[in-house]
């Protein structure tokens, strides 16, 4: 290997170290994949959901029963429903990235892993906040697109910790929030896209191009 080779192959290792050093890069693709699959059996059960109730009219409609009082049934399945998939998306999530950390050696709580926490949870934090004040004054319609939009937000503050791409992932979310607000009567579809099938692209094209070996 000549001087210069070995030169470039130096400045290579320090430029992956200092980007190991300020990015989290202990990410799963398959997190995202199985996320996908756990959202969109979320998605199904609602539409199944909707279908049996209430047929083909806005799902959003239900919400209030025929004297203009909250729907309790209704909201409590929906809350149950999205409670189910974010717990089972976290976990495994959570399960996938640390055993990709112990894989290549790598901590998982280090100062720049917590900066990314923090940086998804400001705007993940306010949007459920926001959400739960949207259903407590009867908008339910518009809950599907803000947890698209909030969640895109989350992932385009937090990309400057982690992978580059994460931020693409994140402004695919954003346009398809503002689509789901634009055809509101498709947001449950829009919601359904978003987390489920464009969460597996990003995951299958992750792990293909990241981690399978």
């Amino acid at each position: 290997m000549s001087n210069t080779e070995e030169q470039l192959e130096a400045l290579k290792d320090i430029r992956n170290m200092m980007e190991r050093s300020s990015r989290f890069l202990s990410l799963s693709g398959l997190s995202g994949i199985f996320v996908g699959i756990i959202a969109l059996i979320g998605a199904a059960a609602a539409f199944v959901y909707i279908e049996v109730k209430h047929g083909n009219l806005p799902y959003f409609e239900y919400a209030k029963d025929a004297n203009g009082k909250m729907n309790l049934p209704f909201i409590q399945f929906f809350f149950i429903d999205a409670m189910s998939v974010l717990v089972l998306s976290l976990s495994t999530a959570t399960y996938l990235t640390v055993r990709k950390a112990k894989k290549e050696g790598e901590k998982l709580i280090t100062k720049t892993s917590l900066q990314l926490m923090f940086n998804m949870a400001i705007p993940l934090g306010t949007g459920a906040i926001f959400c739960l004040i949207m259903v407590a004054h009867g908008f339910t319609g518009l809950v599907a697109p803000a947890t698209l939009i909030f969640y895109g937000l989350a992932l385009v503050n937090a990309s400057k910790y982690t992978f580059e791409h994460i931020k693409f992932l994140g402004i695919v979310q954003l346009i398809l929030g503002l689509l789901a607000g634009i055809f509101l009567n498709h947001g449950l579809l829009f919601w359904a896209i978003g987390f489920g099938v464009v969460h597996m692209a990003y995951g299958i094209i992750a792990y293909f191009t990241f981690e399978k070996n």
